[in-house]
């Protein structure tokens, strides 16, 4: 009970504040129109289809995640610089109790953006005659749950190591580096060479590719990636909560 109080505490104080309606729930929408309307000027011989709406869509809703990502660390580490978390580590509340209160809201939030990404694909999809499967939409929102728990865990390590100024500026770098190395403005299956293999050891590239292939119903090598999609999930959640439970010791002392 005390973990869904704490919860319901950390969820209105997202809702209080409206740069998360801006970037988790507008931005992603905004960029999504934008980049079909570039998409729109590229010459058919080009043969660019990195922005077409099938692939398109998945990339924008694991750019939104990234955001996610942005405001778990910053609700962590200003509730630590701000000493409401040192207020809280006298009750009987657990480290691991913690980070699962900031997870569910957070989580609620993610899932509502892919919805409304995905919602915004379908409309632009049948607005430029090439209508996606509502039932890939369905399988990829689901496909990209444990996506979204690898963003909330790094958002959940940075707000516990860096204060509200430090966990910003390296979420920032982890957004620009989701984008690029992603896939999500770069087609990484035409690369070659030593930049072809850093995307495929991190994470991003899996996500997005994991959110096309169930979206476009095609899997083939989709185990693989999901697989280190997952373990990416569960170690960084894993450290989260390690590190979380180091600071709160120290924090304690």
């Amino acid at each position: 009970m005390k973990t869904l109080v704490f919860a319901g505490r950390n969820f209105k104080e997202l809702l209080r504040d409206p740069l998360s309606y801006i970037f988790c729930l507008g931005f992603p929408v905004i960029m999504l129109t934008v980049m079909t309307v570039i998409n729109k000027s590229i010459p058919p011989e080009a043969n660019m289809t990195i922005f077409s709406i099938e692939n398109l869509s998945s990339g924008m809703s694991v750019f939104g995640m990234a955001f996610i990502m942005l405001f778990t660390a910053l609700q962590i580490s200003k509730d630590r610089c701000g000493a409401f978390l040192t207020r809280l580590y006298a009750s009987p509340m657990k480290p691991y109790e913690f980070i699962i209160g900031y997870t569910i809201p957070i989580m609620i939030i993610a899932v509502v953006q892919c919805i409304i990404t995905y919602t915004a694909s379908y409309i632009v999809s049948l607005i430029i005659g090439n209508a996606i499967s509502i039932s890939g939409i369905f399988v990829s929102s689901l496909v990209l749950i444990p996506s979204e728990i690898m963003f909330i865990g790094f958002g959940l390590l940075f707000g516990s190591i860096f204060n509200d100024k430090s966990a910003p500026a390296l979420c920032s770098i982890v957004i620009s580096l989701s984008c690029i190395l992603g896939g999500i403005w770069l087609d990484v299956e035409s690369l070659s060479g030593g930049l072809k293999k850093i995307c495929q050891v991190l994470p991003f590239w899996h996500a997005v590719r994991t959110g096309r292939m169930s979206l476009n119903n095609t899997y083939d090598g989709f185990g693989e990636s999901m697989l280190i999609v997952c373990i990416y999930a569960v170690v960084i959640y894993l450290v989260s909560i390690t590190v979380f439970r180091i600071k709160m010791k120290n924090d304690q002392k």
